[in-house]
């Protein structure tokens, strides 16, 4: 045992210190501030093991944020205040990010609608080097949220958006709750175009098609019932990124190849773009793809029913059946070219004929049996009969096209 002494003195282990910036983006936020930027400090100088220092950020307020800012910043020596000329909140994170020295850059919505406890989860796992990126999330198995049925909606909505057009596997994109190691944000802010609420979601999606590694935490969340975000603006806002990105990726715009090679660990692959992978991802695709058809079908479907009501179904359905299996040979099950696209779309018009008996058969009962029944009533019961033709489209196509 003694003899061991010597060698353990002779590489004595030091403890690894970090740092850590927070970042509190704010515009016009006189009110609120010294109170959260107070209780947050207090609460790090208090538990948190990590050099620290509070950053806020004001872009470009036209009340007093920035003076309190500024008076806050002389009297605490954690606290620093930083001056956007021009508004949004991607662009204040960016720079203030880049700007940084620290080990670890994180942010937070000035409201702290998320409990503080989960800021140490957050950056922990980055400081080990095992993560690249970590956010918080409301909508993981354990997270605590507390608000309305209206947001937690359009939260939900959303994420399947994503999942559905993008591929996404993260669970949360817009919890205002994340931080990142400083070396992986000097090569991917600058590949980011968004500026606004937008930014979270493409700094997301980025750091997946990259290949690198995301850490959720949950977390304990209370709906803040002043938020001044206009929902509808920001969902449209949003949903305009989505489209962006998608072309992005498609034309070859958006390249991740420098940052897959400096920062992408060498046993994980990175992820192939627009190859879709995994049952419920192909189910949320092929969803989204039959909504549209079910659109373009129901939108045909009225446009020819001076034809009769069998000869509008049959060409409507003809249409939409031959464009269905061409977009989801490409968006749902990631094929291109054209190897196999004749066994697939005979699959298709195979799918085409049961969804054809499908409707078909419910019109003709339905005026045998109710010859009387309005418009309305036709219409939904071909709804029902579509779902069931739907069902069955997805899973002949998945047999033909499933690549494992």
């Amino acid at each position: 045992m003694s003899a061991l002494l010597p060698l353990i003195a002779a590489n004595p282990q030091t403890l690894r210190t970090a740092t850590v910036d927070v970042i509190i983006p704010v515009y016009n936020e006189e009110q609120d501030l010294a109170a959260s930027v107070l209780r947050l400090d207090n609460f790090l100088a208090r538990t948190f093991p990590y050099d620290y220092r509070v950053v806020i950020a004001d872009n470009a307020s036209t009340d007093a944020t920035f003076e309190i800012a500024q008076r806050l910043a002389d009297r605490h020596d954690h606290l620093r205040a930083v001056h956007l000329e021009a508004k949004g909140r991607g662009r204040a994170l960016r720079q203030v990010w880049l700007a940084s020295d620290a080990d670890v850059v994180a942010y937070m919505d000035v409201d702290l609608s998320t409990d503080l406890k989960a800021l140490l989860p957050l950056v922990a796992p980055l400081i080990s080097g095992h993560s690249d990126v970590a956010i918080g999330s409301r909508l993981t198995r354990g997270s605590r949220v507390v608000r309305g049925p209206k947001r937690e909606f359009i939260s939900r909505s959303y994420n399947l958006i994503l999942k559905a057009s993008l591929g996404a596997s993260f669970s949360d994109a817009q919890c205002g709750f994340k931080a990142m190691r400083r070396d992986v944000a000097d090569q991917l802010l600058p590949l980011i175009e968004d500026n606004n609420w937008f930014f979270d979601t493409e700094l997301l999606v980025l750091a997946e098609r990259a290949g690198l590694r995301i850490h959720e935490v949950p977390v304990d969340w209370v709906d803040d019932p002043g938020t001044t975000v206009d929902i509808v603006a920001t969902a449209l806002e949003d949903l305009k990124g989505v489209w962006r990105l998608l072309r992005g990726f498609a034309t070859g715009r958006i390249r991740l190849d420098r940052v897959r090679t400096e920062l992408t660990r060498d046993q994980v692959p990175a992820p192939v773009p627009g190859v879709p992978a995994g049952l419920l991802n192909q189910l949320l695709r092929f969803a989204a793809v039959g909504v549209a058809s079910t659109l373009a079908y129901f939108v045909l479907y009225l446009m020819l029913r001076g034809f009769g009501p069998q000869a509008a179904n049959l060409a409507a359905l003809l249409i939409t059946a031959v464009l269905n299996t061409a977009v989801n040979r490409r968006f749902t099950f990631g094929i291109s070219g054209s190897e196999g696209a004749v066994k697939h779309h005979l699959g298709g018009l195979v799918a085409f004929g049961l969804a054809l008996g499908l409707t078909s058969g419910s019109l003709w009962a339905l005026q045998t049996w109710l010859p009387s029944a309005g418009r309305l009533v036709e219409v939904v019961v071909l709804v029902f009969a579509n779902a069931a033709a739907t069902l069955l489209r997805f899973v002949s196509l998945r047999l033909l096209m499933h690549r494992r």
